[in-house]
């Protein structure tokens, strides 16, 4: 296998990545025990990969590799949740953009062995107080074997796999390290999900297949039977995460501050966008040193003893959704969902969805914006909802069809925590598209448009322009379609020609017939016609 870095293969590398976190999620959930044992290091670096694919995605087609990774990079910094997972943000922001600038050519083993170490020392910098026998020890001996190997006249894959080999080596020993992890009989969970990135990386480069994990992977004890993972008394009761924009020479400080008011401290990231993650007991005092430093925001508090309760004990779960059409409102509304009803281009304010999802009476409440629009709004909302007690989680559907794709399969007898996976994996999964026509002239990526012009959208870009609604649907969906196209959803809404949906049926069964269609009658205004293929 070629080891050229294109665009292709980054993407590709980021897509493994995302997928095996996610087979892997459970297992390293049951293993986490340390710093906290809240049962979420599996899934918070799943989450943390799948923010960065998520950025990645959004980039305009034809960018660069530096462009991708950059945008990569933020996204995880963005999106990472809990220690691991902003540590292993830290990670990837400090090695990734080093072997971009090899950008059509191959990052030769010396060099990746330097992007290694500049990662770990990284990571090392950003914990207030580093432990070992965790993620930390394994990045740092991955990155001394790499350069072990580079010394002995190693190649790319020789090279790779040797710190790959000793990563999971690490792996194997951090309960000799740490003496929560040997009382509990587990590894360490971020080191394990660590080992995963690495295997699978290493995967990628050679097309070995990495051994089995349950030689050195010790089975976990079950959390409620194990005396040795109750929550430490005397330790801070609430872990703190925000998002902050603030200079440079303000960090150390915003550090000094934090590093006295609790624990478990990591700070990453620069150029004025930093990760915030601290245990205390005081949540009032770390958001204040935040907004000393600059300005704090995306703020998330978790009180540990209501996350543990929810980790031993079914909940009560509801999905709030909003909907901008009637039609829209009533599929979500059939589909089980609480529905919040606007309409394309008016504003949501955080009170309208923060009352929604506290009025549900649920423990747990999964929410969908079905908007970028929505996004900020529903991140503050499901922040505030948090302080009052109710576990809300945003999926990242950011249109109505994604929304209609992700409480298509959510199932409230699954954990809490797949349920949102397979929702986000749903979302994420929608290939989207629709028309609409233009009310003034403009530039697109297509070209000029005039006023009375339909334009066709592709993943939230005018892609297209013509004169039939009909025609423009018909180059919409031929974007979408893929060779594994399963179903197309068409959700019609005011404005919509009679033509369009029986025209786009009959292109459709003359190409694809094993496909199967859906309509349904969304009401929405501005687009008379929304595409989803999954």
């Amino acid at each position: 296998m070629t080891t050229r870095l294109s665009p292709d293969s980054f993407a590709a590398w980021a897509q493994a990545c995302t997928e095996a976190l996610g087979q892997a999620r459970v297992e390293i959930d049951a293993l986490n025990v340390f710093p906290v044992p809240d049962g979420d290091t599996g899934t918070n670096v799943y989450v943390t990969f799948e923010a960065a694919s998520e950025a990645m995605a959004a980039v305009e087609p034809g960018a660069s590799l530096s462009a991708l990774v950059r945008a990569y990079v933020d996204g995880a910094l963005l999106g990472a949740r809990g220690n691991s997972g902003v540590i292993m943000a830290q990670l990837l922001r400090a090695s990734l953009p080093a072997i971009a600038e090899y950008e059509g050519g191959t990052a030769g083993p010396a060099a990746v062995a330097e992007a290694m170490s500049t990662a770990a020392a990284a990571a090392y910098a950003a914990v207030g107080h580093p432990v070992e026998g965790t993620i930390l020890t394994v990045a740092c001996r991955a990155a001394e074997a790499a350069h072990e190997a580079v010394a002995a006249g190693a190649g790319i894959d020789e090279m790779f796999g040797a710190a790959a080999a000793a990563a999971r080596e690490a792996l194997r020993r951090t309960p000799e390290q740490l003496e929560r992890l040997a009382r509990s009989g587990v590894v360490d969970a971020g080191g394990r999900a660590l080992v995963v990135v690495l295997d699978t990386t290493d995967h990628l480069l050679t097309g070995r297949f990495v051994p089995d994990p349950a030689p050195f992977v010790a089975a976990p004890r079950l959390l409620d039977d194990d005396a040795d993972h109750d929550l430490d008394p005397d330790g801070p009761a609430y872990e703190v995460m925000y998002l902050l924009d603030a200079p440079d020479d303000a960090i150390g400080r915003l550090r000094t501050r934090l590093d006295g008011l609790g624990d478990c401290l990591v700070v990453v990231g620069g150029d004025r966008l930093w990760n915030v993650h601290v245990h205390v007991d005081d949540v009032g005092a770390a958001i204040e040193a935040g907004i000393e430093a600059g300005r704090p925001y995306r703020i998330a508090v978790t009180h540990f003893a209501e996350q543990r309760g929810r980790t031993s004990a079914t909940g009560s779960r509801a999905v709030v959704a909003i909907a901008a059409g009637p039609g829209l409102a009533s599929l979500f509304s059939d589909a089980g969902a609480v529905v919040v009803t606007t309409t394309v281009g008016a504003h949501v304010g955080v009170s309208t969805v923060l009352d929604t999802i506290l009025d549900c009476g649920a423990d747990d409440v999964v929410v969908l914006p079905n908007s970028r629009d929505f996004r900020t709004v529903c991140d503050a909302a499901a922040a505030q909802a948090r302080e009052a007690g109710v576990h809300a989680t945003v999926i990242p559907s950011w249109t109505q069809v994604q929304g209609l794709s992700a409480i298509a399969v959510h199932d409230p007898g699954q954990a809490f925590d797949d349920d949102v996976v397979a929702m986000t994996s749903a979302a994420r999964g929608t290939q989207h598209g629709a028309i609409t026509v233009a009310t003034e002239t403009g530039m697109t990526m297509a070209g000029p448009c005039l006023v009375g012009d339909v334009l066709g959208v592709v993943d939230a870009e005018f892609s297209m322009i013509g004169d039939e609604q009909a025609e423009v649907a018909r180059l919409v969906l031929d974007r979408l379609m893929s060779g594994s196209a399963e179903l197309v959803t068409l959700v019609t809404g005011a404005g919509l020609d009679p033509d369009v949906v029986p025209r786009l049926e009959r292109w459709l069964r003359a190409r694809r017939p094993d496909v199967e269609l859906v309509v349904y009658d969304g009401g929405q205004e501005r687009y008379p016609l929304l595409v989803a293929v999954e």
